[in-house]
């Protein structure tokens, strides 16, 4: 008989669907600026102009990031949270990840700007704002918005520099409920701005930081009410049913469109709903029997990659541009066959990818290895008090 495997805890020290959803997430994103950003379906036919059409949800990979970013972050929050040195170690552990990186690609999109390698420019003002993580309110100082991947890495920085104070000294309890209140407060705020005329669709920090409180919420709950698989599969399942209904509801007010009231206040809420429950969903598989559904070794390749590949697939894309163009060639909305949107994508794609994988393993890895000089140990999930707390929770229940 087929040996069945005993199902684990939902919070494991690694948890590989993790890696899987990040890798879909930057895929999305990848084949979105590959195909119909720059390229629009309305000239094609047939089979690929549908393929074309599908690629421009890429967009939402964005909100799957955000998601599991406040999942990611809030269970290293709460499981370090009586620890000695809690800002020390979390911001060491930020710094060390995300800035060799960032700063890198800064300094190579400057490069590539002031030397002609690409067509696109990137003002000092914009560099300058970039590098304190304000690259997505570079609008609001009249400064354009000049590389469009750097305002969601702006909005999770500003995420890492508030919410650990928030999770430190908050009550356990009151924290969900402060999740929920960015959850119902960022819709709220963006049907203000759309009533008032203001930039209801930017990409302010007040404005979409409920993709983040979703998975903040969910990594709360999983110490706690959701600690069980039966209940975490009811909350996702709850998340994506309920976000299809509520889709199909509300398409005749135009919940699809960003251009009016129900679609520039609900559309990414119903995203990040979405996203949320995938990501529950997800936890329960990865923890079960069929947890070899996330065993998917190319997804998980492109997760363990994804940081650097979000950063560079535009600018990998430019240079295939400038390449293309002094050849003749241009790829836009009007002009370019198909092949040639594939040929410019397999180059692109390619190109992100290398530089993706040499600075994850070559570049940002030593920095990473700088953790036990700093004496940054492993951080252990669940904590022996979220274990008791999820305990305490299921029995007064």
């Amino acid at each position: 008989m087929p040996r069945i495997e005993t199902p684990e805890p939902l919070l494991r020290s690694r948890m590989p669907e993790l890696d899987t959803l990040r890798g879909v997430a930057v895929l999305l994103v990848l084949f979105f600026h590959g195909f119909y950003f720059i390229a629009g379906a309305a000239r094609f036919h047939g089979p690929i102009r549908w393929f074309v059409l599908a690629t421009d949800a890429g967009w939402t990979g964005v909100n799957l990031f955000f998601v599991l970013s406040g999942f990611l972050i809030t269970g290293i929050l709460l499981d370090s949270r009586n620890e000695p040195g809690y800002y020390r170690g979390f911001y060491l552990r930020r710094a060390l990840r995300i800035l060799p990186a960032y700063y890198g690609f800064l300094l190579l999109l400057l490069l590539a700007t002031r030397t002609g390698m690409v067509s696109r420019s990137a003002s000092w003002g914009f560099l300058g704002l970039s590098l304190v993580y304000l690259s997505n309110v570079t609008n609001l100082l009249g400064v354009p918005m000049q590389y469009g991947a750097l305002w969601s890495l702006a909005v999770e920085e500003h995420f890492y520099l508030l919410w650990p104070a928030a999770v430190r000294n908050l009550s356990r309890r009151f924290l969900p409920w402060m999740c929920g209140l960015i959850v119902l407060g960022c819709p709220a705020l963006r049907a203000f701005c759309y009533w008032h005329h203001y930039e209801y669709t930017a990409s302010y920090t007040w404005l979409v930081a409920d993709g983040l409180a979703w998975g903040a919420m969910i990594a709360l709950l999983a110490r706690g009410r959701l600690s069980s698989r039966r209940s975490m599969f009811r909350f996702g399942s709850a998340c994506v049913v309920g976000t299809a209904c509520l889709v199909t509801g509300l398409l005749p007010f135009g919940v699809g469109s960003s251009g009016t009231l129900v679609g520039g206040a609900l559309m990414m809420s119903l995203i990040n709903s979405f996203f949320a429950g995938v990501l529950a969903l997800a936890l329960v598989v990865g923890s079960g029997e069929w947890k070899a559904i996330f065993a998917r070794t190319s997804l998980k390749f492109f997760g363990g990659i994804s940081y650097g590949l979000y950063l560079v697939e535009m600018l990998a894309f430019d240079v295939v541009d400038r390449v293309l163009g002094r050849w003749g060639l241009l790829v836009s909305r009007t002009s370019g066959s198909f092949t040639l949107v594939l040929a410019r994508f397999a180059a692109g794609a390619a190109l992100a990818v290398a530089v993706a994988y040499l600075s994850r393993w070559y570049y940002e890895e030593p920095f990473l290895q700088l953790k036990n000089r700093f004496g940054l140990h492993p951080i252990k999930r669940p904590s022996k008090e979220t274990q008791n707390l999820a305990l305490e929770t299921k029995a007064a229940s």
